[in-house]
């Protein structure tokens, strides 16, 4: 039986529940259905997966309710206790990373080769946010004249969870955790287009011993759970993950409840290669970050601007590399780029290959669908563009790169600036003073020098302008779930300014 053989036998038997049974919510630690269902169909056949309950405002207040009940208990509970029960999710997660992964690529059309890893890194975000989790008196002392001040930080509250359908299960546990292990309680809204691995969270959750409450889930659509979630009074903060837009409209419904929000929102990232780049090292990182993932990912390098001098030699040498990625079946490990999520999507992705070709840019590479079931499309590269087409301005979501030449840094830096978003950035060169000066200028949240994106848990990961607010990571996580609270005692008799005496 070959591998990818293997695989489809194994998901058959983990899908096999849902097909009976449907995908069902989670709230207050029971198994809940809906008084109505939808769909979600494999993005590789367009095949039937399951069923799944659709949650309403009604679901979602059931949820909000079931969280702000156990918050309490669960706020209390000794930081070792939360810290011991985030670990054995972390331990059920790694049992189970097989079954994840295979349902992640059937239900996202993501590769094996990425989820295989995506499933540990959730087990991985658990065990982080565990060990780094502040307590409650966690803080620090502050000395005034005649006064002493103490901080402390206390969770927030029932918070909620919205994330999106690209590497659904990972995002999801990148924002869980911490809120966990903060001492918050979580209602969960996945993208409809990917529940699959929410529900396997959230029976991991329950499983490990979570308390009934403390992690709920609620499928449904953005207009309906969505919007239910966001302006439910008992929601403390709203944690999203997805387009730009969206965010823009969670701000607002959310305004008269006055949430916090976390955006991580979208981005139209610039990979900047200058003439003395290790150009190997450069176009191995290009390729990478446009192309893994089915270019699905906020974080995508999706512009190239690449110096004039080393223009013709580096497009060459990409064009050829481009067309030899391999598109395929996302449960055979030889895949490197699997479908689009679904038809929709693949509209649009396949709309701004008609787009760049009507806007005159060149198309070196790809621009065409793959077969004629699922939503395959070849990788597809885009040279001589100008910034101001829209292949350079807008977020594309897709495996599709743009490439525009620069003459000089400061040329280079005006490009790369002008868009909207500012998620992350790339540079590549050997000069030192050039990377700190470039670096410095470049308006975005994260910027890698002479390296792909290379994920370190402590650090600060989010976004700029329409890329988002917040910051994720570290104890930057923890700065949102959590409230900081300050104590001044007085050390003495101190003089107190007295009206009407």
């Amino acid at each position: 039986m070959t591998d990818l053989a293997a695989h489809q036998a194994k998901l058959a038997t983990h899908l096999a529940r849902f097909r009976d049974g449907g995908i069902l919510n989670l709230i207050d630690g029971q198994d809940q259905g809906g008084a109505d269902w939808f769909e979600t169909r494999s993005p590789v056949d367009e095949s039937l997966i399951a069923r799944v309950a659709l949650g309403t405002a009604e679901t979602v207040d059931d949820a909000a309710r079931a969280a702000k009940a156990a918050f309490p208990a669960w706020a209390a509970m000794p930081g070792e206790e939360r810290r011991a029960l985030l670990h054995r999710i972390a331990d059920l997660i790694e049992e189970r990373a097989e079954e994840i992964a295979l349902c992640e690529c059937w239900d996202t059309g993501q590769a094996w080769r990425f989820m295989s890893k995506a499933a540990l890194r959730g087990a991985e975000n658990f065990r982080f946010f565990a060990d780094r989790a502040p307590g409650a008196r966690d803080g620090q002392s502050l000395h005034a004249p005649g006064q002493l001040n103490i901080t402390s930080r206390h969770p927030i509250g029932p918070v909620g969870v919205i994330t999106p359908w690209n590497t659904p299960f990972m995002l999801s546990t990148w924002k869980i955790a911490p809120a966990l292990a903060a001492g918050c309680t979580v209602v969960h809204k996945p993208a409809e287009f990917s529940p699959l691995t929410a529900r396997l969270l959230a029976e991991i959750g329950r499983q490990a011993g979570l308390p009934p409450g403390v992690l709920n889930l609620v499928n449904g659509m953005g207009e309906g759970a969505g919007k239910a979630l966001t302006e439910h009074p008992d929601i403390r903060a709203i944690a999203f993950v997805g387009e730009s837009r969206t965010g823009s409209l969670i701000m607002k419904q959310g305004a008269d409840t006055l949430k916090r929000v976390h955006f991580e929102l979208g981005g139209k990232n610039p990979v900047v290669v200058f003439a003395d780049a290790d150009l190997d090292r450069a176009l191995d990182a290009v390729i990478f970050m446009i192309y893994s993932l089915n270019g699905e990912r906020c974080t995508s390098s999706s512009r190239l601007l690449v110096e004039e001098g080393i223009a013709p030699e580096f497009h060459a040498r990409l064009v050829e590399r481009v067309n030899r990625i391999r598109v395929g079946h996302p449960l055979d490990p030889a895949t490197e780029i699997g479908p689009l999520i679904h038809e929709t999507h693949f509209r649009k992705v396949t709309g701004f290959f008609d787009i760049g070709k009507a806007e005159g840019a060149c198309l070196a590479a790809g621009g065409e669908r793959v077969g004629n079931t699922g939503w395959f499309v070849k990788p597809t590269l885009f040279t001589g563009a100008t910034p101001q087409m829209r292949i350079a301005q807008e977020e594309v979501f897709g495996p599709m790169l743009t490439s525009i030449t620069f003459k000089t840094e400061a040329e280079a830096l005006r490009i790369a600036n002008d868009v909207a978003y500012g998620l992350t950035g790339y540079v590549w060169t050997n000069d030192l003073t050039r990377a700190l000066r470039f670096s410095d200028a470049l308006e975005a949240g994260m910027i890698w020098v002479n390296s792909e994106n290379v994920r370190h848990l402590p650090t600060p990961f989010g976004g700029v302008k329409a890329s988002g607010i917040g910051r994720d990571g570290g104890d930057w996580s923890f700065d949102f779930y959590m409230e900081t609270k300050n104590r001044a005692f007085a050390l003495g008799n101190h003089r107190i300014q007295r009206l009407g005496a």
